[in-house]
């Protein structure tokens, strides 16, 4: 059963108690509200300020779990907290460890300063959670994926056109590599898993995957510099850097390039187009 007045109190908490410079939001001069006001809120969890506000109110229908995930990530919560929140809201919470889609606060935290480079969150399996904006310049929108097709790895084995941001002489590795870590993560998860449903999807849809998976190679890494096409700005040669959440499963990779190198001139050209393409 909701707890309405619970509900509501611990989401006036949290959203009293983040900074507009916690979730990249610019403070200005004239900003009175202690924390983060409601709409910036409800525009942070996707939903409208008057969803948003009828909770905080202890109005309005009980969150579905689609809704409260979004507020948790929203309002930055812990994974202590969105379960806690999930309970008050009447419901269970989510799996944790490696099925989770829910980001934890640091990675958030960090991304969300990540506006003048290529960044993104993803889970093991190549499932893009976030992306900062020069992500989204760089590789397109990935996180609107659904189904298998979330998976980097599954895109690169059905989907041609997957493989065209990438340099072709990378693409011998690339296959090896995802393959390699499907192998690893289905052994890590389990038969019941995420990663055995996509084995088994790919082993039935392509060909080249069941040939590259007879190999059983395991320990294939990624590697530190990766080689893009980009329709626009054309190759860059990229630095990879990534951070591990490793209670989630979750990478922050950050993309980078050699100062003063023409792919560093290639990013700034980037970001300009980027930044017209959301006007």
């Amino acid at each position: 059963m909701i707890d309405r007045t619970g509900l509501a109190e611990f989401l006036r908490n949290r959203r009293g108690a983040l900074q507009p410079e916690d979730v990249g939001i610019p403070r200005g001069q004239r900003r009175r509200t202690i924390g983060l006001r409601r709409e910036e809120v409800a525009s942070l969890c996707h939903m409208s300020t008057d969803y948003y506000s009828r909770l905080e109110r202890e109005r309005g229908p009980q969150p579905s779990h689609q809704m409260l995930a979004s507020i948790a990530q929203g309002l930055h919560l812990s994974l202590e907290e969105r379960d806690h929140l999930f309970r008050l809201a009447g419901h269970n919470p989510p799996a944790r460890g490696g099925v989770s889609d829910h980001v934890g606060p640091g990675l958030l935290r960090i991304l969300d300063r990540l506006d003048d480079t290529p960044a993104e969150i993803v889970t093991e399996l190549g499932e893009t959670l976030r992306q900062s904006p020069m992500g989204v310049a760089l590789t397109g929108d990935t996180t609107g994926y659904t189904g298998p097709a979330r998976s980097a790895g599954y895109r690169w084995f059905t989907d041609p056109f997957a493989r065209d941001l990438y340099a072709p002489e990378e693409h011998l590795f690339l296959t090896r590599m995802y393959a390699s870590g499907l192998r690893q993560i289905l052994t890590l998860r389990g038969p019941d898993s995420r990663a055995a449903h996509l084995t088994e999807l790919l082993l039935d849809r392509s060909e080249e995957f069941r040939r590259v998976w007879g190999d059983h190679e395991i320990g294939v890494r990624p590697h530190d510099v990766k080689h893009f096409v980009h329709p626009e700005v054309g190759r860059l040669t990229l630095n990879c850097q990534r951070l591990l959440d490793p209670g989630q499963g979750h990478s922050l990779l950050v993309y980078t390039a050699d100062p003063g190198s023409e792919s560093h001139e290639k990013l700034r050209l980037l970001s300009v187009i980027g930044a017209q393409s959301l006007h």
